[in-house]
């Protein structure tokens, strides 16, 4: 018995969506970020279940894949959506994500916690939680891109994603975040705060791939 027309366009719109599903978790995440330090997050939190489900909402024809191997036969319909009325719904959507949240709302949204940043020097904080939660909330579109690339398309993808994330994390983002960390010790040092902590995660972080493998050679 063939698929019904309707169930099959129904499918199809969403799986065209989950990209802007993806966006709208990786904005998410941007807010859970804030709210569990800026600076640092809780593994198991807001931020990291967010980013977990923008990278599955990004791999989800990939992930399905694994109902084939579990002997399930579920093709996913291919082609365009052939109801016209769930062709504009999906167009429009999309379009809402792109156009206005992730193209007006987002960069709002990031000034805001530049002002937050401000408020947080005022108040005798630190402004760097959330200036990094302004920067992150900006790069969202970037991120998504990034995972975009690190798409295997096979039914390892999601874990293909997290991988080189890491891997991009360790290379890329851990130096810049060590050299914000003697930034701060500096900043600490003129204002007489502690500062010598600061130090050891600028360490930390520039040794970082060297951590894992020794924590990898300890298991073994």
């Amino acid at each position: 018995m063939p698929i019904p027309q309707l169930l099959s366009d129904v499918v199809r719109v969403l799986l065209l969506l989950a990209p802007s599903a993806a966006l709208l978790s990786l904005a998410l995440a941007g807010i859970s970020l804030r709210r569990e330090g800026g600076s640092t997050f809780i593994i198991g939190g807001g931020f990291t279940k967010w980013m977990f489900w923008a990278i599955v909402f990004a791999t989800l024809q990939s992930l399905l894949g694994w109902f084939n191997t579990f002997g399930v036969g579920a093709a996913l319909p291919g082609g365009g959506i052939g109801t016209s009325w769930l062709a504009s719904f999906q167009t429009d959507v999309a379009n809402f994500v792109s156009n206005f949240v992730m193209g007006r709302l987002v960069p709002t949204l990031a000034a805001f916690f530049v002002l937050r940043a401000v408020l947080d020097v005022a108040g005798g904080g630190h402004p760097f939680p959330s200036i990094l939660t302004a920067m992150f909330l900006l790069g969202a579109p970037a991120t998504f891109t990034l995972i975009q690339s690190y798409n295997t398309g096979t039914p390892f993808a999601t874990a293909d994603v997290l991988d080189s994330l890491w891997t991009h994390f360790a290379v890329v983002i851990a130096p810049t975040a060590a050299a914000l960390a003697v930034i701060g010790a500096v900043i600490n040092f003129a204002t007489r705060r502690p500062w010598m902590r600061l130090i050891a995660v600028a360490l930390a972080f520039l040794c970082l791939s060297g951590i894992w493998r020794l924590v990898q050679a300890m298991e073994a």
